[in-house]
């Protein structure tokens, strides 16, 4: 997802730079549809190589600018993720699995549900039952093997750095029964224990910052290429926001150094997460 993106930002300042609008390239390579250029510079489908080709010996790119936009042209066009196995997996968990197989860093704070890539089977199932009816064309059993599957991403050879502070709220509320609760949270416990994983509870008595309180949950992935964008996702009952602006971006950085000063340090995030599987 992210390595489309920059390829159509990329393809897109060059067209821009050639002085072509849209219709003139369309014209001039001859392609039938219309709106094809506009999905491939807006990250929307997977490109074909030789679409790239046709666009860059327009736009007049040699050498090594040429072999380095080809080189995310393949990573934007890959179609061998593990997710393409799950014939029918909603296409939120897609999104994410696609910006979890490039990330290096991934922090995330949670207000309201355990993250998805610490959730248990059970805890995973009752969430999608939960919203079975507002959705309806949802295949648990998928959703939930997908959420499984993601997780192999923290105990991976090369694992990327993965941090969420979870607000205490989210222990507390009844979300899901009694057994499966008290299994998540030791869950939690568990993974903790992982050396790429940093697990921190936000008190709800804890001050943030200036006595800011949290808009929203969300999460911030950070790549391998330093010139990918970093992505927040924001989501939504219905979609997910994805922000790329580095103006936005650097507010959710700022956000994440907050909440994780606020939050209890990780040690004692783990006392109190096993407390309170004791207690279930």
């Amino acid at each position: 997802m992210v390595r489309r993106r920059r390829l159509g930002a990329e393809l897109r300042t060059l067209r821009d730079r050639a002085g072509l609008t849209g219709d003139q390239v369309i014209e001039r390579v001859g392609w039938a549809s219309a709106s094809k250029l506009s999905r491939i510079e807006n990250g929307r489908t997977r490109p074909d190589l030789s679409d790239i080709f046709d666009l860059l010996d327009l736009y007049g790119v040699t050498g090594a600018d040429q072999e380095k936009l080809i080189a995310i042209g393949r990573d934007a066009a890959n179609t061998r993720g593990w997710w393409r196995s799950f014939a029918e997996l909603g296409h939120r968990q897609r999104g994410y699995a696609e910006l979890e197989a490039g990330v290096v860093e991934l922090r995330e704070y949670h207000q309201s549900l355990i993250p998805g890539l610490l959730q248990t089977a059970d805890y995973a199932r009752t969430r999608v039952l939960s919203v079975l009816e507002v959705y309806g064309d949802l295949d648990v059993e998928a959703e939930v093997a997908a959420r499984q599957a993601r997780q192999a991403l923290l105990t991976a050879a090369d694992p990327p750095r993965y941090q969420a502070v979870i607000d205490e709220a989210v222990l507390r509320r009844t979300v899901a029964p009694p057994e499966v609760t008290a299994a998540q949270l030791a869950r939690l416990v568990e993974l903790s224990a992982l050396s790429a994983v940093t697990l921190r509870v936000l008190p709800m008595h804890a001050r943030i910052g200036e006595y800011y309180v949290p808009h929203t949950s969300f999460s911030l992935y950070r790549f391998a290429d330093p010139e990918d964008p970093d992505v927040v996702v924001l989501e939504t009952l219905t979609s997910d926001l994805h922000l790329t602006d580095e103006e936005d971006v650097s507010r959710y950085r700022l956000l994440c150094d907050w909440l994780a000063a606020a939050a209890l340090p990780p040690e004692e995030s783990v006392t109190f997460l096993a407390g309170l599987a004791r207690q279930r």
